[in-house]
């Protein structure tokens, strides 16, 4: 089932995989971790580079966010900008995506930004 098929039954609300991954309840090839996100390899990746950097912050989505998480959501942009460095695709350029909403094929409602690189990345993206 592709990710926009799944976007298309996934809800919101609710335990998700990826507070079990920020638990350690469930495994994953964690590339960086502060008290206020993680970041780790994708367990599918759609680039010879993909990883996703999320808030340990339980927010749904980037349309959940309030104003009061700004300095939240820079962090994940930094720490994004920071492991592509780390992962050496910041030369050569990589994607930052959200996916929001069911419209937007997010499949797993709470927020992360995926980080794509490594190859050439087509235009339009959607």
């Amino acid at each position: 089932m592709s990710e926009v098929d799944k976007a298309q039954t996934a809800q919101a609300g609710g335990d998700t995989i990826f507070g079990k991954i920020i638990r350690k309840e469930i495994p994953s090839d964690i590339l960086y971790e502060d008290d206020k996100c993680m970041a780790f390899k994708d367990v599918n990746p759609q680039a010879p580079t993909h990883f996703l950097v999320i808030p340990k912050k339980a927010i749904t989505g980037l349309s959940a966010a309030e104003d009061t998480d700004s300095a939240l959501l820079g962090h994940l942009m930094t720490v994004a900008r920071n492991v592509a460095v780390e992962q050496n695709i910041a030369s050569s350029g990589y994607r930052v995506v959200v996916n929001d909403g069911k419209n937007g094929a997010q499949s797993v409602y709470h927020l992360h930004l995926h980080v794509l690189g490594g190859r050439q990345l087509g235009w339009p993206p959607g």
